[in-house]
């Protein structure tokens, strides 16, 4: 999966998690996802924990964090509640 189809996995929008980037549809904030991974928390760890999110949504928060690091502003459209 390309890494522009995996930041399609991850929303921002100003009405949930304080606009915090999350996994879309969800109110999982990546930098949750990210934290588990650095603390040595495994993927299979978290697809327990989160039962409602796949593998590819982990890889996301990945993707992300990793355009973040390179000082690239990754644009995520911002969504609106309906």
């Amino acid at each position: 999966m390309s890494t522009n189809n995996l930041l399609s996995r991850i929303s921002i929008d100003p009405n949930i998690c304080f606009g915090k980037p999350c996994i879309r549809g969800h109110r999982i904030w990546v930098s949750l996802i990210l934290d588990y991974l650095a603390s040595g928390t495994t993927i299979e760890e978290i697809l327990e924990a989160y039962p409602s999110i796949e593998r590819e949504d982990v890889l996301a928060c990945i993707a992300y964090g990793t355009e973040m690091a390179r000082d690239v502003f990754v644009e995520i459209p911002l969504t609106e509640k309906k």
